[in-house]
């Protein structure tokens, strides 16, 4: 009688498994963002066995591709990393964790990146701003949600008479975004007779060889939804009108929950508002801004008591 004999197991490479790890549901922001990171690595180790893939090569893949780096950068690249194990561990690819190694490193903070309310006032005042950019920016700053998540939503999501707007957050949680009335009076004149689509419109309609999903497309004007690189780069340039340097779509969610914290709002009302899962990458945010800081010494400076 013959042994039987057992199939072998499926070997799956680095580059597989990277394919796999980008197809997960994920925003497209982050989505970019890790393919930087599994390029590089599928670009050098591609073909090897994700269950050979060992500590020490991975420590020498990182520290020659970003040891030079900013912390910043090197710690987006080693959460990728750590990710992308951390799901073949769970598909049964690898044994072990080969990421375990890599630490993160000290990122020295810029206490000065919450914008005044006032700066902001007056940049969402000016005459020379489009109501799409108007609208954005109001909004983005009313709810304290990321860029990416209000650009991805359409007319369908939107809940002018309550002031909200439903949203998939980042790791693919639905949530209402709550805002105020100074988007609630440009939301109308945005959107004006558009029944479906995008909120946040392109200027153009796209070139046939680059015409995106038709979920990204509004089926009256014909325009593609509104990229975050661009309204990263018209959000630069319309605050160095206001400031000496140009202020990030980030910084809006920054300053809102910063001006929130200002204002006495606990820490569990900020978490539900922003979106937040963890309490520690909450705190950077909700401490006072610079403004309220400067606002406090002058307001105990002995020399002003004596007048």
């Amino acid at each position: 009688m013959s042994a039987k004999v057992l199939p072998l197991p499926q070997v799956i490479t680095i580059a597989e498994a990277a394919e796999a790890f980008l197809a997960r549901p994920m925003s497209e922001t982050t989505r970019r963002s890790y393919a930087q990171t599994m390029g590089r690595l599928g670009a050098l180790h591609g073909d090897l066995a994700v269950a050979a893939l060992d500590g020490a090569t991975l420590d020498r893949f990182a520290d020659t591709a970003w040891g030079a780096c900013a912390p910043a950068t090197w710690n987006r690249h080693v959460a990728t990393l750590r990710s992308f194990t951390a799901h073949a561990r769970r598909r049964g690819w690898t044994v072990g964790d080969p990421a375990a190694g890599l630490e993160r490193r000290r990122e020295p903070e810029d206490r000065t990146k919450a914008i005044a309310a006032s700066s902001l006032e007056r940049l969402f005042r000016r005459a020379d701003v489009a109501v799409r950019e108007k609208c954005l920016w109001r909004l983005l700053y009313e709810t304290a949600a990321r860029a990416d998540e209000v650009l991805s939503c359409d007319i369908a999501d939107l809940d002018l008479e309550n002031k909200r707007l439903r949203v998939r957050r980042k790791g693919g949680d639905i949530d209402w975004l709550h805002f105020q009335s100074g988007a609630a009076r440009l939301l109308p004149r945005l959107i004006g007779d558009r029944q479906a689509g995008p909120i946040f419109l392109s200027e153009r309609r796209p070139a046939p060889a680059r015409t995106p999903a038709a979920v990204d497309l509004c089926p009256v004007t014909g325009r593609g939804r509104l990229s975050y690189e661009r309204a990263e780069y018209l959000f630069k340039l319309s605050s160095l009108k206001v400031a000496r340097k140009g202020w990030t779509l980030h910084q809006l969610r920054h300053s809102a929950l910063t001006h929130l914290a200002e204002a006495g709002v606990n820490l569990p009302l900020l978490m539900a508002k922003s979106g937040h899962q963890n309490l520690r990458s909450l705190q950077r945010y909700a401490r006072p801004g610079t403004e309220a800081v400067a606002a406090m010494t002058a307001a105990h400076d002995p020399a002003r008591r004596r007048r």
